[in-house]
């Protein structure tokens, strides 16, 4: 394919466009290729005519772009997800208007890891289907568990930071550890019967399975079937802390708890003795502050009901005294020298108090009683 040139003296110089157009034409004349690398950044859309995505090295980061008809794609059915491992077959190619360079894939394949990326994934659908990984079956962590139970490597770097995590934020906690295979082909077999050991000792209120991390194809244990059930029959709640923030194994799915490092397992399971110790001295200064409020408010009850039997004795002294100077008053006011006192007389004849005039005759004599001294007189006349 001929390019134009502008000659500038001795110097030929190609604009933007045909030098695109240039390397656009030399690359179309290269053989289609198979290329191997790592799925990422995929792209797809309904409304877009191609698919994109970048294949990575991931033995040095190096990248290159992969662009796929949509229709043609789809028909793969190959349901890609980053980080599996695929070999496309395509043809390099500039994007003239742009410079982009890409490859133009005509087919893709699973390789290696991208087999066990499909298994994982259909295996995940269907213990997903059977409610395995249903958050309504997760049971809580125990506040204080009496013994925990930890399921780790032969002298594991996870073993070393989940026993001094939890020594430094609980130093009375007890621990059981059950090492074990955690990476191979036997590993998933003996994390399952590390597992159903650890379970059946005594006191065990939580397990940690615990692993530092890894690569993909190290963690692959902590996916098997087998680990996966065993851990939702595992009687006692389990904490799974296995690789890193990124790695999502399905021991992380179906565990009651997921912890992004073995360091971060231990501060779930055991609660920071210092906190502890702050709480119970607020605790305990709330319960001093209650028990004085209480206190003071009985003594000023006793100081109430003391005050009142002591005025008591007074109080019905005074009512009963009340009371007997309203009966002497009416006694007074009864009283025959009270009536006398207000200018009435008594008449006695022989003695006898003379109560009507037919009672004595002219010339009787009589006594007359007043409200102060008497007298003596003689009837003149009667009426």
């Amino acid at each position: 394919m001929k390019v134009e040139a502008i000659e500038y003296g001795d110097r030929r110089v190609y604009t933007v466009s045909t030098f695109n157009r240039g390397v656009a034409g030399w690359l179309s004349r290269l053989p289609s290729v198979w290329v191997e690398g790592e799925v990422t950044e995929l792209r797809r859309q309904a409304r877009w005519q191609s698919v994109f995505l970048t294949l990575k090295d991931p033995a040095d980061g190096a990248c290159l772009a992969v662009t796929m008809p949509r229709g043609q794609f789809d028909a793969l059915r190959l349901d890609l997800v980053n980080g599996e491992r695929i070999h496309v077959f395509g043809r390099p190619e500039l994007f003239e208007a742009r410079g982009d360079f890409r490859l133009r894939a005509l087919s893709i394949e699973r390789f290696g890891l991208g087999d066990h990326l499909a298994a994982l994934e259909r295996l995940k659908r269907k213990l997903a289907a059977e409610g395995l990984f249903a958050p309504e079956r997760k049971r809580p962590l125990p506040r204080l568990p009496r013994r925990i139970g930890l399921v780790t490597g032969n002298d594991a770097a996870a073993k070393r930071d989940v026993l001094t995590a939890i020594a430094s934020r609980f130093p009375p906690a007890r621990l059981l550890v059950a090492e074990t295979y955690v990476q191979g082909p036997r590993a998933a077999s003996a994390l399952c019967e590390a597992l159903r050991e650890i379970c059946a000792a005594p006191e065990i209120d939580v397990v940690v399975l615990a692993r530092g991390g890894g690569s993909f194809e190290a963690l692959l244990p902590f996916s098997d079937e087998r680990l996966v059930r065993a851990i939702a029959e595992c009687p006692v709640p389990v904490v799974s802390a296995v690789g890193h923030e990124q790695d999502t194994p399905l021991s992380d799915l179906v565990a009651d708890a997921r912890a992004s490092t073995p360091t971060a397992a231990a501060r779930i399971v055991v609660p920071d003795v210092a906190e502890l110790t702050a709480r119970l001295d607020r605790s305990r200064a709330g319960l001093a502050r209650g028990a004085r409020a209480t206190l003071d408010r009985e003594r000023r009850k006793l100081e109430l009901a003391r005050d009142h039997l002591r005025r008591a004795p007074l109080l019905m002294l005074e009512r009963r005294r009340a009371a007997l100077d309203q009966a002497a008053g009416r006694l007074r006011a009864l009283a025959p020298h009270a009536t006398l006192e207000r200018g009435y007389a008594i008449v006695r004849a022989a003695g006898k108090i003379v109560r009507a005039g037919s009672e004595v005759s002219t010339g009787t004599q009589v006594d007359v009683e007043l409200g102060t001294g008497g007298f003596g007189a003689r009837i003149e006349e009667t009426r």
